[in-house]
């Protein structure tokens, strides 16, 4: 699988602190090994549009659509 960053995804991630930063590559690393790994609890956030959520850590999520062989990464948002 391939990863492409959406400009919005890339301002979120520099606004974003250090440590979630950080916890994202990991995080990140996971996806692109198993969409299933259980530390990212990615699920389907809206069926109709094909956006899945996945887990960075408690406090915050990142937002994706996969497309082919790409994951498609449109937002990193802290979670209500």
């Amino acid at each position: 699988m391939k990863v492409l960053f959406s400009e919005r995804f890339s301002r979120s991630f520099q606004g974003a602190p250090e440590r979630v930063r950080r916890e994202f590559g990991k995080q990140l690393g996971h996806l692109l090994r198993d969409l299933r790994h259980p530390s990212l609890r990615a699920k389907k956030h809206d069926e109709q549009r094909g956006i899945w959520q996945a887990r960075v850590d408690g406090g915050w999520r990142f937002y994706f659509t996969i497309e082919a062989d790409t994951y498609h990464l449109t937002d990193l948002m802290p979670h209500p």
